[in-house]
């Protein structure tokens, strides 16, 4: 669990609230550091199985058939005040910005061939204040993310693991979703320690037309 100072140099530093209009997160700066603070955050998680470490920030993904790991998770994010509304007449109130999380985390050998699947699930409340909306990114509203791979069984130092993902966001301001699709697959040369990802994505948001992208990224870990 985590008591941090909120900042005010956010995406959102020089936009105000208009009158009657949308939240806008900007509670600290608009509001002052006694109203809006200090934000509050945690995780908490339950390992079935293998233990997974927690010495960095961050989780490996895929124990490519090393471990059989089952873990279950709950986050939260709290921001007392974090976002802004004005009325009618412009007075300022604040509202609560509120972060809800559960996940699962599924990674397990397949097969006696060298084979492994992975799989996570998250389903995501945000709440960010009235009908707040961010760009293409950042709304009120609730999330559902899934991700699955695997590592194909094959007798190579190099491993392959193809993966699909599939998000879904519904934003409350447009009564509308956003979905995503992604199609990838990671190349692991030398473990978690030198690997190649390439992935073509779809994002479908609300009415806009669909964006395509491609993504190459490679990655060192010294």
């Amino acid at each position: 669990m985590a008591i941090n100072d909120a900042l005010t140099n956010n995406l959102e530093v020089a936009t105000v609230p208009t009158n009657g209009g949308a939240a806008v997160y900007a509670g600290k700066r608009l509001l002052g550091s006694k109203e809006a603070g200090k934000t509050y955050s945690g995780y908490f998680e339950y390992n079935f199985l293998d233990t997974e470490s927690n010495f960095l920030p961050y989780k490996v993904g895929t124990y490519l058939g090393s471990k059989k790991v089952f873990n279950i998770g709950a986050g939260f994010f709290s921001h007392p005040n974090g976002s802004v509304l004005a009325d009618a007449s412009g007075k300022l109130s604040g509202e609560d910005v509120t972060i809800l999380g559960l996940d699962a985390f599924y990674d397990a050998p397949l097969g006696k061939k060298g084979g492994a699947l992975t799989a996570y699930a998250l389903y995501q409340n945000n709440d960010y204040g009235k009908d707040y909306r961010f760009g293409t990114t950042y709304e009120t509203g609730t999330m559902v993310y899934t991700h699955v791979g695997y590592l194909l069984p094959l007798k190579y130092k190099t491993k392959f693991q193809p993966y699909v993902s599939y998000t879904d966001r519904k934003i409350d301001v447009l009564d509308d979703n956003a979905t995503q699709i992604g199609i990838g697959a990671n190349m692991f040369m030398t473990g978690h320690h030198s690997k190649l990802s390439l992935e073509y994505q779809t994002l479908k948001y609300a009415a806009a037309d669909a964006v395509n992208t491609i993504t190459l990224q490679a990655m060192i870990y010294l």
